[in-house]
């Protein structure tokens, strides 16, 4: 006779029904290195053949899975080959219909949303790198589901100026050619340092290289649930107590994650990929990564001491999920989104979170500068320098690190944008206002940094 344990049941459904426990995401992973070719209409009907074999039952699937286990599964998508590459081998690179090619795709299979409209240019840049980049404001402008990705740095290339002060003008074209959406170009394109191919969460997902033809890769969250298991124990609890009650609470989160994630990827016939630890908040109220720390005694997201508690966290997080499963991977830890956290909403809305201070706590979390409302007016050179911190962060920490900035339209502080959904609504921050011109104007390459010669 099977014996239950009902105390572990009936705090699987607190987890679910009081704290907002979820799989935010179940991301298919496709490679597309097989559709290249001169012609890209042919590329084109080579995507869509691809991606309706291996995604064609993905929803359908999921909706199951989640109907069986009674775990919600916040988001279905799809990550594909950087289509920089894809693209290249076209005589005319039409980069802006591959990408209504792949929206349409996305529209057609019920996903959300699908990444990997992306370029590596950490090094430099080929034609088909720049071609993509340069077509990224109108893809974004002209699709819905569509998220777009550049890397321009890492620990062993250094960064790549030239790829810094491009994409800071991209981001600007990207969010006015969306100014009646409030820049929401700017909210679906994201600028990384040492970008990870296996990453299931948007808008950085993409399919590396190295990656299998295809994977399934899962993204559990559960801000809540942590955040009631620290509220659970004594206001005096110290700090090595309320690490291990973290380090508990991740490894149930990671057990159910990847059981979910087996199941589905079973079903699917394709081969379970990774599972992704990161704390993804939302802007449901119980489910933010800001309210963690008041649970941990802040007094709010940014006082002294939030980096701190930021870094026992990220870390607690991914020591007690790698005990309860060998395939964790993607980023895993801890996401500081502004707009997608109502603790950090809040915080940023009174004035407590600042940008400086969002860019120290960068330092030990999961990825970095994650959707902030700027000025619209803000310079682009300015922006080229807030990249360049970010990926300079993620270079020397040899750690991942990305920016993800949206300059306002027409916007300046205190006003907000309002996205809905997932991407919520964030106060527009003020930013320093000194200029960056003359520094980031020199281009060229900043050199990797001296650890980085290691081999």
């Amino acid at each position: 006779m099977t014996i239950f344990d009902e105390n572990l049941i009936l705090e699987t459904i607190n987890m679910i029904k009081l704290h907002n426990f979820d799989i935010r995401t179940v991301t298919l992973s496709i490679s597309l290195r097989d559709c290249l070719s001169e012609d890209v209409n042919i590329v084109c009907d080579k995507i869509q053949r691809k991606l309706d074999k291996y995604a064609g039952n993905l929803v359908k699937y999921a909706n199951e899975i989640e109907n069986d286990y009674s775990i919600p599964i916040v988001n279905k998508r799809i990550a594909v080959t950087p289509i920089s590459l894809v693209g290249e081998a076209c005589k005319h690179k039409d980069y802006v219909k591959i990408a209504k090619t792949l929206d349409k795709c996305a529209e057609n299979l019920g996903i959300d949303f699908i990444g990997g409209f992306s370029a590596l240019v950490e090094k430099g840049c080929t034609q088909g790198d720049l071609g993509l980049i340069e077509s990224i404001p109108e893809a974004l402008a002209t699709t819905s589901r569509l998220c777009s990705s550049v890397n321009v740095a890492t620990s062993k290339a250094g960064i790549n100026m030239d790829a810094v002060n491009k994409m800071s003008r991209i981001i600007k074209e990207a969010a006015e050619l969306t100014a009646d959406k409030d820049g929401l170009g700017a909210a679906k394109l994201v600028c990384f340092c040492n970008s990870v191919s296996d990453n299931p969460f948007m808008a950085g997902a993409y399919c590396g290289y190295g990656e299998p033809e295809c994977a399934l890769n899962i993204g559990v969250s559960g801000p809540g649930v942590v955040r009631a298991a620290i509220l659970d124990l004594h206001k005096d609890a110290d700090m090595g107590v309320l690490a291990n009650k973290i380090k508990q609470t991740a490894y149930k989160i990671t057990g159910t994650g990847e059981l979910i994630g087996r199941r589905l990827a079973d079903k699917l016939d394709i081969p379970f990929g990774v599972i992704d630890l990161s704390l993804a908040p939302t802007p449901a109220i119980g489910d933010s990564v800001a309210q963690i720390f008041q649970a941990m005694g802040l007094e709010h997201a940014g006082a002294h001491g939030t980096t701190a508690a930021l870094a026992m966290l990220n870390d607690a997080v991914k020591k007690g999920g790698i005990m309860a499963s060998s395939y964790v991977g993607g980023l895993s830890g801890a996401f500081i989104p502004v707009s997608e956290d109502a603790g950090m909403i809040e915080a940023a809305s009174k004035g407590y979170l600042t940008f400086d201070k969002l860019e120290a706590m960068t330092c030990v979390c999961s990825v970095g500068l994650d959707m902030i409302a700027i000025p619209g007016d803000t310079p682009v050179s300015t922006l080229a320098g807030m990249i360049a911190d970010e990926m300079a962060i993620g270079m020397i920490n040899k750690k991942t690190t990305a920016t993800r900035i949206i300059p306002a339209p027409g916007k300046g502080v205190g006003d907000k944008v309002v996205y809905g959904g997932l991407l919520g609504e964030a106060p527009v921050m003020p930013v320093n206002r000194l200029s960056s011109e003359g520094f980031v104007m020199r281009g060229g390459h900043i050199p990797a940094p001296i650890h980085s010669l290691n081999n």
